[in-house]
C-alpha cells in the first residue's frame, strides 16, 4: 500500500515531514482497520457457519435402542446361566431391528446418525451377544478352542456389517452376499433354545458347537448369495390356500417355539451353499455339453 502519512510523534527533526512509500507493515493495525469499513460482528460469523442439525428423530432409534438392550440383555443372561432367556432376548432384538429401518422409511426419518446407530445395535446384538452366549453355553469347557471359536464368529460379524455399509449403494438388492449377521444369530441362539428345552447339556455338544460356530461366522464373510426377499410383493393378491399354509405354519411354530425357528433359520443358512452348487453343476453341465 502507498500512502502519504503525517506523523505527529516523530522525533523533532522530522516533525512536519511526510514518509512516502509502502509503509503498510508498519503500522498493520491501523491500515486493517481502514481496509475494513467496520469489524465483523460475532451474529455474522455464526450465520455464516454451516448450521448443523439439533436433535434425532426418536421413534426409529428408540426400537435400535430396544434392540440393543436386549443384545446386552442376552450377554448378562447367558452369564448369570439363564442361558434361554438369553437366546430369546436375540430373537427379540432381530424382531426389533427388523422394526427400525421400517419405521423409519414409513415415517420418512431415515438419517444417517440411524444407519450408524443401528450397525452399531447389529454388532451387539447379532454378533458380540451370540458368541458370548454360545461360548458360556459349549464353548467354555473346551479353553483356547472355545474363545477362538466364538472370536472367529464376532470377528465375521464385524466384516460383514462392514462390508455391507461399504458396498450398499452398489449391491443387487435382491440378494446378500454373505449370510446376514441376524441370521447367523438366528442359528446359534436357536441351537443354545433348543438345547436347553430338552435338557440337553451344552458341554456334550463342545465340539459341534465349535465348528458350528465357525462355520456360521466364515458364512458370513463369504460371497454366497442370500435371497434377500425384497422382491416379494407382499402387497399383491395372493390364493386363498396360501393363507390356510400360513395358519398351518403358526400352528407348528406354536407346538415347538424353539425347534421351528432353529429349523427355519438353518435352512436359510444351508440355502446359500445349496444355491451356489446347484449353479456349479449347471456350469459344469453346461461346459460339457458345448464341448460334445
Amino acid at each position: 500500500m502507498k500512502a502519504t502519512f503525517s506523523v505527529d510523534s516523530a522525533p523533532e527533526a522530522n516533525k512536519g515531514r511526510y514518509w512516502e512509500g509502502d509503509i503498510s507493515h508498519r503500522f498493520p493495525l491501523y491500515f486493517n482497520l481502514m481496509e475494513s469499513n467496520e469489524a465483523p460482528k460475532v451474529t455474522d460469523i455464526e450465520h455464516k457457519r454451516a448450521r448443523r442439525a439439533r436433535g434425532i428423530y426418536l421413534l426409529p432409534n428408540l426400537f435400535t435402542t430396544a434392540a440393543l438392550f436386549s443384545g446386552f440383555y442376552a450377554v448378562l443372561a447367558s452369564m448369570n446361566g439363564a442361558f434361554e432367556k438369553a437366546a430369546i432376548a436375540i430373537f427379540v432384538a432381530m424382531l426389533l431391528d427388523g422394526l427400525d429401518g421400517r419405521v423409519a422409511r414409513l415415517t420418512n426419518t431415515q438419517t444417517a446418525f440411524g444407519a450408524e446407530y443401528d450397525s452399531l445395535s447389529d454388532m451387539v446384538a447379532f454378533g458380540l451377544a451370540p458368541s458370548l452366549v454360545m461360548y458360556q453355553w459349549a464353548l467354555l469347557d473346551l479353553g483356547k478352542l472355545g474363545w477362538f471359536a466364538a472370536f472367529v464368529y464376532t470377528a465375521g460379524a464385524a466384516l460383514r456389517l462392514a462390508r455391507f455399509n461399504s458396498a450398499i449403494a452398489t449391491a443387487d438388492k435382491r440378494y446378500f452376499t454373505g449370510l446376514p449377521s441376524p441370521s447367523a444369530a438366528a442359528v446359534i441362539a436357536g441351537s443354545v433354545w433348543v438345547g436347553v428345552d430338552n435338557g440337553i447339556s451344552g458341554s456334550q455338544l463342545g465340539w459341534v458347537a465349535m465348528l458350528s460356530t465357525i462355520a456360521v461366522g466364515l458364512l458370513m464373510v463369504s460371497n454366497l448369495r442370500y435371497s434377500s426377499f425384497k422382491q416379494v410383493d407382499f402387497r399383491g393378491k395372493v390364493p386363498f390356500f396360501f393363507l390356510v399354509v400360513v395358519m398351518l405354519v403358526f400352528a407348528v411354530a406354536l407346538t415347538d417355539t424353539p425347534l421351528v425357528l432353529f429349523l427355519v433359520f438353518l435352512g436359510y443358512t444351508l440355502s446359500g451353499p445349496v444355491i451356489a452348487a446347484r449353479r456349479l453343476l449347471r456350469k459344469r453341465r453346461r461346459g460339457l455339453a458345448s464341448k460334445d
